[in-house]
């Protein structure tokens, strides 16, 4: 997916998420010519809030 659509389903600005790319927080991009894909299920599977669901559920 594009960044632009990253962003949205993050929630996040989109020069944001530039950013993060730039510092290396976001797993599974790859650069496709000049522009920059990112992996669906490299997001799923680092979204912040998949981990802190489950740490909830253990805590219970």
């Amino acid at each position: 997916m594009t960044v632009e659509e990253a962003a949205a389903i993050l929630r996040v600005n989109r020069k944001t998420l530039y950013e993060s790319i730039r510092l290396g927080q976001v797993p599974g991009v790859v650069r496709v010519g000049k522009s920059l894909r990112i992996r669906r299920a490299a997001l799923v599977d680092s979204s912040p809030g998949k981990d802190r669901d489950s740490d909830d559920r253990k805590r219970r």
